[in-house]
């Protein structure tokens, strides 16, 4: 699989995805679309845009510092527009539309740079909030499983109804996001969806990747946080995009997470067995870890269509050719909320 096959695969729409769309018209604006997880999603929602009833453009707007991320887009059919979301006023000057992806936000480097973190997470919320609004708009707000509380491992992990009690800045930040999201979702009557996205992973980053390369590196793993939920990138697209038959007032919350509770001792060793190394291990796992159950995820939209088996060899193959990595570490071993 090279780079193009990749992305064809991380865009390959499901038929409920599809089917969402046809319920749902209008045109749909991607904000902060230029990051690891933007691009794949707005071409699948390009692809479910075509083959569903009705035409409507796909809009993908963000800062776009790497140039080649925005013409692939556009040579995808996604239209482009380049805008610093935390600047007031650049929304003037952007498109109207019914439905709204709201990615932008920050994770990596977050620790030191704590108050650009809470910018990010929390006033450049407020200004799309209250740019796009009403009865006729529909938001799908992107926030995390950090938000959770630690759960024991054996439990399933935390759901929907988990009360959050975040670790740490970035979490807590994170936690800022949707209480703006849900106050203007009641204050302006918008109907929006929050969708905690725990661990999605492909072959260029994500809770596989960080394994596998310290495998491949001989480097001891550490089983701190012993227990992983961990769901392909694809799927998480394919739920993400259906999310937003979800949305009402109040908001809505849904956990996007793989179905299972993955040792990551035993996705360790599996991983060194695929590349026939042997795998060192430091650290010795807790009887907590941060879990996300997405039992309602997959009753109302089906399970992943990827499995872990089918994933796991093609990572380590990725990296043993030289596939480029976006060196964005998950950083899933923290348990201390430093980002």
């Amino acid at each position: 699989m090279d780079e193009r096959q990749l992305e064809r695969e991380l865009s390959r729409v499901y038929p409920g995805t599809v089917r969402a769309l046809d319920s749902i018209p209008g045109d749909i604006l991607v904000l902060g679309a230029g990051g690891k997880i933007g691009p794949s999603l707005c071409r699948l929602l390009k692809n479910a845009a075509t083959a569903a009833v009705g035409r409507r453009r796909v809009i993908a707007i963000s800062r776009f510092s790497n140039e080649q991320v925005r013409t692939e887009l556009e040579h995808s059919g996604v239209q482009t527009i380049r805008a610093d979301l935390l600047d007031r006023s650049c929304y003037d000057a952007l498109p109207d539309a019914p439905n709204i992806f709201f990615l932008a936000g920050m994770k990596f480097g977050a620790s030191g740079r704590e108050d650009l973190t809470w910018a990010m997470n929390t006033h450049l919320p407020a200004l799309v909030a209250e740019r796009w609004c009403g009865t006729q708009t529909r938001i799908v707000v992107f926030s995390t499983g950090n938000v959770y509380p630690f759960t024991a491992v054996d439990s399933g992990g935390a759901d929907e109804r988990t009360p959050p009690q975040p670790v740490g800045e970035y979490a807590m930040s994170c936690l800022g996001r949707e209480r703006i999201f849900r106050h203007f979702c009641t204050s302006l009557q918008t109907p929006t969806v929050i969708v905690r996205l725990n661990y999605a992973s492909e072959m260029r980053y994500g809770v596989l990747v960080d394994l596998a390369r310290k495998v491949l590196a001989g480097q001891p793993v550490d089983l701190t946080m012993g227990h992983v939920n961990v769901i392909w990138q694809g799927d998480a697209n394919n739920y993400i995009a259906q999310a937003l038959t979800l949305a009402s007032c109040p908001a809505d919350v849904l956990n996007v997470a793989g179905p299972q509770t993955v040792s990551v001792r035993a996705l360790a060793a599996e991983l060194a067995e695929l590349a026939g190394m042997e795998v060192r291990f430091t650290g010795s796992e807790q009887p907590t870890a941060l879990l996300s159950d997405s039992s309602r995820c997959v009753e109302l939209f089906g399970p992943p269509e990827v499995s872990l088996q089918w994933l796991l060899p093609r990572v380590v193959d990725w990296l043993r050719r030289g596939g480029r990595i976006l060196n964005k570490a998950t950083k899933f071993q923290v348990r201390d909320g430093t980002f």
